[in-house]
């Protein structure tokens, strides 16, 4: 099987990428593909001995089978816990597309799926002429929209779903994740994104729940990847 690949993006930061994209490498594993993560862009990352690490980046690496060098899961890191193209400043850094290629094909050349976590919302800048979207299309890769449900959810899920096909990049779906379990009438902004969002959904994550147990939520998630590079 040739490796295949998903961009998971958000409508905002902290809806919860993370959870989301640990999630389905566990449920692309369960359905017995060789699965690795992938965060090519973080800042908030902590000094240690064996460098600069995020906390996502450890959760995909984590979860990945095989397991791969921190290195490739993060190629771009950066220690202030702002915009990236800010902590790339203050550390004296130019995040470039070259070192995720490079990552990520070295990656593909050890699993069957990988899945890639984008960094903040859809337009966030990476640098001066760089956006986070830049990232799926410099790999290739369709784009599974995390909607962070909480009041305001419908306006930022729309507008991302609008500027992801503006960019010609290819929406799969979106997977909703209960960020705030007091949301007044939840489950009908869910059925008002499932008529007006111009991709199914595929999957509701809910609040509390380990990544772990998530997976079992995103079985049509793994089979319109699948069945997408089938």
């Amino acid at each position: 099987m040739s490796t295949h690949g998903v961009f998971i993006a958000g409508t905002d930061t902290e809806i919860g990428k993370t959870h989301a994209s640990v999630a389905l490498v566990h449920a692309l594993r369960a359905a017995g593909q060789r699965v690795c993560g992938m965060k090519p862009v973080a800042s908030g990352c902590e000094s240690t001995p064996e460098g600069l690490r995020n906390g996502d980046a450890i959760a995909l690496q984590a979860a990945s089978h095989p397991r791969p060098a921190y290195e490739r899961v993060n190629p771009c890191a950066m220690r202030a816990a702002v915009s990236p193209h800010l902590a790339a400043r203050e550390d004296g850094v130019t995040v470039a597309l070259d070192p995720i290629r490079e990552a990520y094909a070295a990656m593909a050349a050890e699993c069957d799926c990988l899945v890639v976590e984008g960094i903040g919302g859809w337009m966030v800048p990476l640098g001066d002429d760089l956006l986070a979207s830049a990232i799926p299309a410099a790999l290739d890769l369709p784009v599974i929209l995390v909607v962070g449900l909480r009041l305001g959810c419908l306006n930022h899920a729309l507008l991302s779903a609008r500027a992801i096909q503006s960019d010609a990049c290819r929406l799969l779906g979106w997977i909703g994740n209960r960020v705030d379990p007091e949301m007044a009438m939840a489950q009908e902004n869910i059925e008002t994104l499932r008529q007006r969002m111009p991709a199914p959904c595929l999957g509701v994550l809910d609040h509390g729940p380990s990544p772990e147990h998530a997976a079992g939520r995103l079985d049509a998630a793994v089979a319109a990847l699948l069945d997408d590079c089938s």
